[in-house]
């Protein structure tokens, strides 16, 4: 499987922010997060950083 945990980067510690994400999709300042359950989350953050052999993907909110 190819999907990956997203993790909302709180200080410096990472929360859970959804589990085995399959797309994201960047729209203008917001960043929208699906997974094979098809539920869908909506973050104004950008990706701080893709840990692919991980499968973990660390978003930073833009209001920091």
């Amino acid at each position: 499987m190819c999907e990956a945990n997203a993790y909302l980067l709180k200080g410096e510690q990472e929360e859970l922010f959804l589990e085995k994400v399959d797309r994201v999709i960047p729209q203008n300042d917001q960043l929208i997060l699906e997974n094979i359950f098809g539920q869908k989350k909506i973050i104004k953050a950008h990706i701080k950083e893709l840990a692919l052999v991980d499968h973990k993907i660390i978003l930073e909110r833009n209001d920091q």
